[in-house]
């Protein structure tokens, strides 16, 4: 729960959190997660069952922990616009959009290429 904001308050008629939805690359797996992590909504295809559930359960905590990414950065705007300093949202860890593309390719270089570029019909 959180404590009511003053009608003068910068954060004032902003969301108490904000979420995202991503998916993977083929997008067999999707997550709804809040800025805090907690994701709200899983779909999965059933071809992704295929691969066992230790993988799936990998897949769906990466894709969380990219909706949660995504989340925050549009927590830090929301804010933003609600007239919040840029100082106190850089304390409160909400990162960029231009931070969270930078960490976004960084994560796209360090994966391994696919061992093969067909996908199941």
């Amino acid at each position: 729960m959180s404590a009511p904001h003053d009608a003068d308050s910068p954060a004032a008629g902003v969301p108490d959190t904000a979420s995202a939805t991503t998916s993977n690359r083929s997008g067999t797996v999707t997550v709804t997660a809040t800025d805090r992590g907690q994701p709200s909504e899983v779909c999965i295809d059933q071809r992704e069952l295929r691969y066992g559930s230790g993988r799936l359960a990998a897949a769906i905590l990466e894709i969380c922990h990219a909706s949660a990414a995504e989340a925050k950065v549009r927590r830090r705007e929301d804010l933003a616009r609600a007239g919040v300093r840029a100082d106190i949202l850089d304390r409160l860890g909400l990162p960029t959009r231009e931070e969270l593309a930078r960490s976004q390719r960084t994560d796209e270089l360090d994966e391994p290429a696919p061992t093969s570029w067909m996908r199941p019909l």
